[in-house]
């Protein structure tokens, strides 16, 4: 959305908060000291947040507790002995891929919407009445407040309200609102150093397909 960004933010329905396992709760909650794993993002309540962070950094943030617990367990035995709960977890492989059926993290997150964003827009009127120009106006307004993501959030609608008006949504026709919905996606891809779209090919991509047939 999910795509220079703030760093918080390069960390991109399902509910707000998900649930961080136990030992992981435990060893970064607000009063640890410990450092947090890099592009781990916390949520307002100061715990990592799921849908803010990248699964590689997730699991980097899970990693992390799982090795402060074992040694804490390891400290409390006998030197020659070693925990159970700490062999398994260093012997457990880790997969590449997440499962289907896992939360999404920031980028799974992210394109997905972009995937409604985009469909919406292609789906817009080709002249839009006022009433559509204003329902899409409150869509994008309660959007921008209630994305999973509070960062990705905070930093579009902050993107939306930038002095000059410039960002403000192009809402008249199906046209200007496909164009200006591929400007968001670019801006967010700007930052996250990722290669821009040609806006000119918008409707190819997202509502004709594209002209070579593969789509049909």
């Amino acid at each position: 959305m999910t795509e220079a960004q703030p760093e918080q933010f390069r960390a991109q329905s399902h509910a707000f908060n998900q649930a961080l396992p136990k030992s992981a709760e435990e060893s970064h909650g607000t009063d640890s000291k410990a450092p947090l794993p890099k592009g781990v993002v916390l949520d307002k309540d100061g715990k990592p947040c799921r849908t803010c962070t990248s699964v590689a950094s997730w699991r980097a943030l899970t990693k992390q507790a799982q090795q402060s617990s074992s040694s804490k367990t390891e400290s409390s035995t006998s030197s020659a002995t070693q925990s159970m709960p700490a062999t398994v977890a260093r012997s457990t492989p880790q997969p590449t891929e997440v499962p289907a059926d896992c939360p999404p993290d920031v980028e799974q997150l992210g394109r997905s919407t972009w995937t409604l964003l985009h469909t919406m827009a292609a789906t817009y009127p080709e002249k839009a009445s006022a009433e559509h120009q204003e329902d899409m106006q409150g869509f994008l307004k309660f959007f921008s407040k209630l994305y999973p993501c509070w960062v990705c959030a905070d930093d579009f609608r902050a993107w939306m309200a930038h002095p000059s008006g410039r960002n403000q949504p192009k809402l008249s026709g199906r046209k200007e609102f496909g164009w200006w919905m591929c400007e968001a996606h670019n801006e967010v891809n700007r930052k996250l150093g990722k290669k821009e779209f040609d806006c000119r090919l918008w409707e190819e991509r997202w509502r004709t397909g594209w002209k070579d047939g593969r789509c049909d």
